[in-house]
C-alpha cells in the first residue's frame, strides 16, 4: 500500500499540538526513562512502540471507562483506546526527533456490518526510505500486533470484501473526526456509541 503525507514537510511530523504534546512534562519524563535504554533511533523506536502496546492497557479491553486523547494523559493515567495511544506513541517518537504520523483502517464486523475507523501510527526512522506503519492498540488473543519495518504486523488486514479500507494518508494531527469524537465523549461506554465509522 502506498502512503501519502497530507503534510509533505516531514517537520510537520515532529511538531508538538493539543494531542501528541511531547513536550509536557509528563512525556517527557517517560522519554528520559525509556531513552537510555535504546542504543540508536531503531531500538528507541522498538522500545516506544512496546511501551506503549503493552504497558498502557486499551480501555475497552480492561473496563475503563476514562476517555483519554492527549498523549500526556494516555501516558499519566496509563489507559486508552487506539486512537489515544496512536498519540502517545507519536509523541514518545516525536520527542527523540523520529517523525512519526497518525493514520486509519475502516475495519467491519464479518459480515461488512458495525464499521468503525481504527487508528494507528506510522513511523520514518533515518535512511528508511518509506514510512512504517504500527498498530499499538495492545495485544490479545486473535490479535497479535508487531514491531515491523518490513512486512506490516497489524492487528488486522483489512479485508475489501467486508468494505474494510486501508485509508492511505498520513495525518501529522489526528483527524478531526477523530480527535472531535474523543472530546465529546463523556466515558468509553459513550464513546463506544459515537465512533467515526468512516473518514
Amino acid at each position: 500500500m502506498r502512503l501519502t503525507q497530507r503534510n509533505p514537510e516531514l517537520a510537520a511530523y515532529l511538531a508538538s499540538d493539543e494531542a501528541i504534546d511531547h513536550e509536557h512534562p509528563v512525556v517527557r519524563a517517560h522519554v528520559a526513562k525509556l531513552a537510555p535504554l535504546a542504543p540508536d533511533a531503531y531500538a528507541y523506536a522498538k522500545l516506544a512502540y512496546e511501551y506503549v502496546r503493552d504497558t498502557i492497557p486499551h480501555s475497552q479491553d480492561v473496563g475503563d471507562p476514562r476517555v483519554t486523547w492527549r498523549a500526556s494523559d494516555v501516558l499519566e493515567q496509563g489507559t486508552g483506546i487506539c486512537y489515544a495511544k496512536s498519540h502517545a506513541c507519536a509523541a514518545l517518537l516525536r520527542a527523540e526527533g523520529i517523525p512519526a504520523a497518525l493514520c486509519y483502517q475502516r475495519l467491519a464486523d464479518d459480515d461488512g456490518s458495525n464499521p468503525v475507523v481504527h487508528g494507528l501510527v506510522a513511523l520514518k526512522l533515518p535512511g528508511e526510505r518509506e514510512w512504517a506503519r504500527q498498530d499499538v492498540r495492545g495485544n490479545k488473543p486473535g490479535v497479535d500486533a508487531q514491531f515491523s519495518l518490513g512486512v506490516e504486523r497489524l492487528a488486522w488486514a483489512v479485508r475489501p470484501e467486508f468494505s474494510e479500507v486501508d485509508y492511505p494518508v498520513l495525518y501529522d494531527v489526528p483527524h478531526p473526526v477523530v480527535l472531535a469524537a474523543l472530546k465529546a465523549a463523556p466515558d468509553r461506554p459513550y464513546l463506544w456509541r459515537t465512533l467515526p465509522t468512516e473518514l
